[in-house]
């Protein structure tokens, strides 16, 4: 059972604690098996998989492995032990039992995990994960500028850039960085995704005609704790355990990008199926870093977004040749040192409205950053150093970057290292630093 809020509803108080309204999508707890959305024989399969793989448990040692209340897997254990697929093993506090499989149990055991090998939280219809994404999707909430310049905290940039961002942002379509290496791009868009809201919930599985797909991955999805409260009508606690609460998902593919990756993937062996890329996304934001030098054409990588970017939803085909239709709904940006007109055509960059360019940083931005730099790294005040390097770049006609009071000073502080010196930056390090950098003078 899921519960989606909107601003405009009435809060049904039996379910739901004032601590939640600030969530669009809360996974109320199940009360019985049918809740779930899943069949008993499901269940039961992925209670013998489990103690399988365990051994011996208590009731409720299953429920925590399989994410689903005790009183839910109770009444089914009764049915499992009656049968003689388990047995109780002694006693176990709170009027509970420790398990463990006959032998006809572990032959029916070995024959689900030839069928599917997976174990863990029991999964959710693709109905329910569908819900969830809509209610939770990324663009429910105008962003403004002052979150934008929250989000943008620590990074250095032009002033105008905010007012390029905030508005492609709100329009919840696709958009491109573009510009030279080194100016921050990658950077700008890993911070976006903390400005789309507060923390959203996901599946760790979801199961849809008889297919298993693991959603959540650990590369790019991290957990947040649930809030806790006074238990005034709702216990904080009480929540569907299939579900995790996780911070807004960045996922970041950059040139081993490949069009598998943007498909289910599934494992024979195991039969468990992989979500793509922007499923795992969905409701936070999908990087492609680097677009223009993976091993795949940008074509072919942009025509395969050409549909979901006009429709917010994408077509899946499951290994039964099933085909479902998900939300696409995240923050797709590409982000490239090249010019997106000489990458793709006129039809595909009208789709993705929004082309901000990211320009190199001012004298004013150049010395500001190396101040900051230098002060994070321990060196003494040094101004003349940014006016020294400006003069540099004038000298060999070479562009500024923002990543070259780090990388360069970077190389100042080993040297000072490796000569056992206090750190400081004299224009010999400099000097030797940018020869270094650079390669050539």
């Amino acid at each position: 059972m899921t519960t989606a809020i909107h601003e405009t509803q009435a809060v049904d108080t039996g379910l739901l604690s004032s601590l939640l309204t600030d969530d669009t999508f809360w996974p109320a707890e199940t009360q019985d098996l049918a809740e779930t959305g899943l069949s008993d024989s499901f269940v039961e399969g992925l209670v013998l998989k489990t103690v399988l793989s365990i051994g011996t448990l208590s009731g409720r040692n299953l429920s925590e492995q399989l994410g689903l209340p005790f009183k839910v897997i109770d009444p089914l254990l009764d049915v499992m032990r009656t049968r003689k697929l388990i047995a109780h093993v002694r006693p176990a506090p709170f009027n509970d039992y420790y398990y463990s499989l006959t032998e006809l149990g572990q032959q029916r055991a070995v024959a689900q995990m030839k069928q599917c090998s997976y174990v863990g939280p029991a999964p959710v219809p693709l109905s329910d994960y569908v819900l969830s994404v809509e209610a939770q999707a990324a663009g429910l909430e105008a962003v403004t500028h002052e979150q934008l310049q929250q989000a943008l905290t620590g990074i250095s940039y032009q002033e105008d850039l905010l007012d390029s961002l905030g508005p492609a942002i709100n329009s919840n379509t696709g958009l491109f960085l573009f510009g030279e290496p080194g100016n921050g791009k990658t950077t700008i868009a890993k911070c976006l995704t903390h400005c789309l809201g507060q923390e959203v919930w996901i599946p760790h599985a979801i199961l849809d005609d008889g297919n298993l797909i693991k959603l959540k991955d650990d590369a790019y999805h991290r957990p947040s704790p649930v809030p806790k409260t006074e238990s005034k009508i709702l216990k904080a606690q009480q929540w569907d355990r299939r579900w995790i609460r996780i911070q807004r998902p960045t996922v970041m593919v950059g040139g081993e990008l490949v069009m598998e990756n943007l498909e289910v993937r599934h494992d024979a062996r195991s039969n468990i199926c992989e979500a793509p890329l922007q499923m795992k996304s969905n409701c936070g934001c999908l990087l492609i870093d680097d677009f223009g030098r993976q091993r795949i054409q940008p074509e072919a990588l942009l025509n395969r977004w050409i549909v979901p970017l006009e429709s917010h939803c994408d077509f899946l085909t499951l290994p039964t040749g099933k085909k479902i239709q998900i939300p696409f709904e995240q923050l797709l940006i590409f982000s490239t040192n090249l010019d997106p007109n000489d990458l793709v055509d006129e039809a595909f960059l009208r789709r993705v409205p929004y082309k901000i360019f990211v320009g190199d940083p001012n004298p004013d931005e150049y010395r500001q950053l190396m101040k900051t730099v230098a002060e994070q790294m321990g060196f003494p005040p040094t101004p003349e150093a940014a006016e020294y390097l400006l003069a540099f770049y004038e000298q060999q006609d070479r562009p500024p970057r923002r990543c070259h009071p780090r990388d360069l000073l970077k190389q100042v502080e080993s040297f000072c290292r490796y000569r056992q010196q206090p750190l400081a930056i004299r224009p010999d390090f400099l000097e030797r630093a940018c020869r270094s950098y650079f390669s050539r003078l």
